[in-house]
């Protein structure tokens, strides 16, 4: 399930329509500042009212088993064993072993020196294994560590990097340095596909998160991602929504589709098809895909196990039913 790119990306600048904006930093700010400010009551507003949208019992089965296949399952701790990441990545491929018609999740997401174990345990199942890199979850290195730190999970065998950008630098409003970190981080990736995240809750404004999902487009990330799920607050409706607003608006301008990842503190069956809703309403049914969507989760799939018995059986079963991740 590897997001295929488009056969109109570029390797660098998206279809080189922005290399005039990305060849000095002045004309790279004036870019990123140029772009419409974010109503904060405008944006907030919409996305509580979608937030309530209720859907019906066919489509909420359909949902269910969507946002499973839409899961990063994810284990990013100082603890995590080979013997967890192991079992991870057999309960991604079978997440409900009494139930061979439940879906695979999308990927298993580890540190880097996790990947080769990960791996070993998907074998052929199609189940991806995403990385994180570039000194997750700071991202404070050096370049040359960065890129050392890619190029190792890449060749452990990782199909997607999730890399960190360097809000500092951002913050500071040294636009170019960052977007030509993701770029080499991009080129070091090979063929593996990456993830761009911006840590929304160190960006301080919304106006920051749209400039940032921008600069990550431009440089070439196959997906814009939230968060770290180091950082609170982690995702959120409202911040997803300016993303999915930019990731359309990017498509309409350049023909070139990114996905979107949020991730961090999604943690009920209800919350997910939150976003799901907000994925439609914004984007349409295109992104409503686990190549151009991910959640970036560990006990939401549980919930989501939980409720998908109790569509099917009736019966509601506890969280002890299912392996705690």
């Amino acid at each position: 399930m590897t997001p295929t790119a488009s056969p109109t990306a570029s390797d660098t600048s998206a279809l080189g329509v922005f290399d005039d904006v990305v060849r000095s930093e002045s004309s790279l700010r004036r870019f990123l500042h140029g772009l419409p400010g974010v109503d904060q009551v405008g944006c907030e507003a919409r996305a509580a009212g979608l937030a309530t949208r209720s859907i019906k019992t066919t489509s909420k089965a359909f949902a269910i088993d969507l946002a499973i296949r839409m899961v990063d399952l994810t284990t990013l701790e100082g603890q995590d064993t080979p013997g967890k990441v192991r079992a991870l990545a057999s309960k991604a491929i079978r997440p409900d072993p009494a139930d061979p018609t439940c879906p695979a999740t999308a990927a298993v997401c580890v540190y880097p020196d996790m990947v080769a174990t990960a791996k070993q345990t998907l074998g052929d199942s199609g189940v991806n294994v995403a990385a994180v890199a570039t000194a997750f979850p700071s991202g404070r290195a050096a370049m040359d560590i960065k890129l050392a730190d890619t190029r190792d999970a890449v060749e452990a065998g990782a199909d997607e990097i999730d890399m960190v950008i360097d809000r500092g630098a951002f913050l500071s409003g040294r636009y170019l340095q960052v977007f030509e970190e993701i770029a080499q981080v991009k080129e070091a990736c090979g063929d593996a596909h990456l993830k761009v995240i911006f840590e929304t809750g160190e960006l301080q404004t919304y106006d920051n998160v749209r400039r940032a999902s921008w600069l990550a487009m431009m440089a070439g990330g196959h997906f814009i991602k939230t968060s770290t799920g180091k950082v609170q607050p982690a995702a959120t409706l409202p911040v997803t929504l300016i993303m999915l607003e930019a990731v359309r608006d990017f498509r309409e301008q350049t023909g070139q589709m990114v996905g979107v990842k949020p991730a961090g503190g999604i943690k009920t069956t209800k919350d997910a098809i939150k976003y799901l809703v907000m994925v439609n309403e914004i984007c349409g049914g295109d992104w409503l895909d686990p190549d151009w969507f991910r959640f970036g989760a560990s006990t939401l799939l549980n919930d989501l196990l939980m409720q998908r018995t109790k569509m099917t059986t009736g019966r509601y079963s506890g969280p002890d039913y299912f392996t705690l991740d």
